[in-house]
C-alpha cells in the first residue's frame, strides 16, 4: 500500500497526519483555558472543586496529544524537531514545564499530606493555562514569520551539530513578534473560549452554567480580535515559497493568500471551521447550549488544520529561516528516510482506532453532568 506511493506524496501524507494531530491538541486547550477560568467563575471551594474536576477528567488527553504530536514530528521531520527543539528549547522548556506542575497539581492538590496548600496548586493550574497556550501559539506562528537558525546538513558527517541558532534568547524572541503574539493570544482566548462552553456542557451547577456563558462573550470577543489579526498579517504578507525544480526559497508576495487561493479544498476546510467556530460561539454566548461545544470544537479542528496545510503545502518552507533563506524547511528537505516514511504510514493506520477508543471513553465519562455529589463519592477526585 504505503510501497507504491511517490515519497513526494508520502511526505504530503505525513504533513496532514501532523497537522491533524496539531489541530486535535489545539482543541484540548479547553483543559487549560478551563484552568485559567475557575477563579473567575467559582465563588467558593465547592464550586472551584467542581470546575477543576471538570476538566481535570481531561487533563491527561491534552498531554498525551502533545507528546503524540511531538512523537509524529520527530518520526517523519527529525530535522524540524533537532532545529526547533534544540534551538528553541527555551519556548519548549518553559512549555515542558507547565505541564510537569499541571500534573503534579492534579496529583497533589487534595492530597492530606499537601504541605504548599490547595491555592499553591490552583495557581500552577493557571500558570500552565496561560503560558503553555499562549507560548504554543507563538512556537506555531513562527511556522509564518520564519525563526533565528542555520542549517548545515554537511556536518553530518564530521558529528558535528546540523543546526544552531544565532539569537542567545533560544526562541523566546518569537514572542515579541506581533505576528506570533497575535497567535499565542488568539489561542489562550480560544482555549478560553472553548473552557466557559465545556463547562455550559459538563458541569450541572445551573449557577456556574449562567457564569460561564457570560464570560463567554468576552473571551470570544477577545479570540475574534486576536485570530482576525493574526489572519491579516499573514494573508497580506510575503511568504517564504519554494522553487519545485531547484528547493531555492525566495519571498513571495502574499504567499499565505495564494495558498488558500491555489488549493481549493484547504480553503473550503477552513473556512468551514471558521464558519463552524463562529456558529458554536452564536449558539453557546447567545443561546446558552450546551452543545455549542461540539460545534466550536470541531470548528477548531478544521480551522488549524487549514492553517498548518497552508504554512506546509503549496511548495512552502514550513520552518523558514529569517537569517539564511536556503536553511529553511520544507517537507522535502526534512522528512525522514522513504523507508521511515513507508514504516510509520503502516503505524498510522492504528491512528482511527485510538480515536475512535478516545471517543468512547469520553462519551462514557460525560453521560452524566459533573455535580458535588459526584465529587464527595469520588475517592479520585481532583
Amino acid at each position: 500500500m504505503f510501497e507504491a506511493l511517490d515519497t513526494s506524496v508520502l511526505q504530503h501524507y505525513w504533513w496532514i497526519v501532523v497537522s491533524l494531530l496539531g489541530a486535535i491538541f489545539v482543541f484540548l486547550t479547553f483543559v487549560q483555558g478551563g484552568q485559567t477560568l475557575v477563579w473567575q467563575l467559582a465563588k467558593n471551594d465547592k464550586e472551584r472543586s467542581i470546575l477543576i474536576n471538570a476538566v481535570g477528567r481531561r487533563w491527561d488527553t491534552t498531554f498525551t496529544t502533545l507528546v503524540t504530536f511531538g512523537g509524529a514530528f520527530f518520526a517523519s521531520f527529525p530535522l524540524f524537531y533537532s532545529t526547533s527543539f534544540g534551538g528553541a528549547y527555551w519556548v519548549w522548556m518553559i512549555i515542558l514545564f507547565s505541564f510537569i506542575i499541571q500534573a503534579v497539581s492534579y496529583e497533589y492538590r487534595t492530597k492530606a499530606a499537601n504541605f504548599l496548600g490547595t491555592k499553591t496548586y490552583d495557581t500552577f493550574l493557571l500558570i500552565n493555562g496561560v503560558l503553555s497556550t499562549v507560548l504554543i501559539g507563538a512556537a506555531v506562528g513562527t511556522f509564518f514569520t520564519g525563526s533565528n537558525f542555520i542549517v548545515d546538513k554537511g556536518n553530518i558527517a564530521s558529528g558535528e551539530i546540523i543546526s544552531q541558532w544565532t539569537t542567545k534568547a533560544h526562541g523566546l524572541e518569537a514572542a515579541l513578534n506581533i505576528t506570533n503574539l497575535s497567535l499565542g493570544l488568539a489561542v489562550f482566548a480560544l482555549s478560553r473560549v472553548l473552557g466557559n462552553m465545556y463547562f455550559m456542557f459538563a458541569v450541572e451547577t445551573k449557577e456556574l452554567k449562567e457564569r460561564a456563558k457570560k464570560a463567554l462573550m468576552k473571551c470570544s470577543v477577545l479570540f475574534l480580535v486576536f485570530f482576525l489579526l493574526f489572519l491579516g498579517l499573514i494573508l497580506t504578507k510575503e511568504g517564504f515559497a519554494v522553487n519545485p525544480e531547484t528547493g531555492e526559497v525566495f519571498m513571495e508576495k502574499f504567499k499565505y493568500l495564494h495558498n488558500l487561493l491555489q488549493m481549493p479544498m484547504v480553503l473550503i476546510v477552513f473556512l468551514a471551521g471558521v464558519v463552524l467556530v463562529l456558529f458554536g460561539i452564536f449558539k453557546g454566548a447567545i443561546k446558552g447550549q450546551s452543545s455549542a461545544f461540539w460545534f466550536t470544537g470541531a470548528g477548531t479542528v478544521l480551522a488549524v488544520l487549514g492553517l498548518f496545510l497552508i504554512a506546509g503545502f503549496n511548495n512552502t518552507a514550513y520552518y523558514p529561516s529569517v537569517v539564511d533563506l536556503q536553511s529553511s524547511l520544507t517537507i522535502f528537505n526534512s522528512s525522514s528516510s522513504r523507508f521511515t516514511l513507508v514504516v510509520m504510514g503502516y503505524v498510522s493506520l492504528a491512528v482511527p482506532f485510538v480515536i475512535a477508543y478516545i471517543w468512547y471513553a469520553w462519551r462514557s465519562l460525560t453521560r452524566k453532568k459533573i455535580n458535588q455529589d459526584d465529587i464527595d463519592n469520588d475517592t479520585m477526585a481532583y
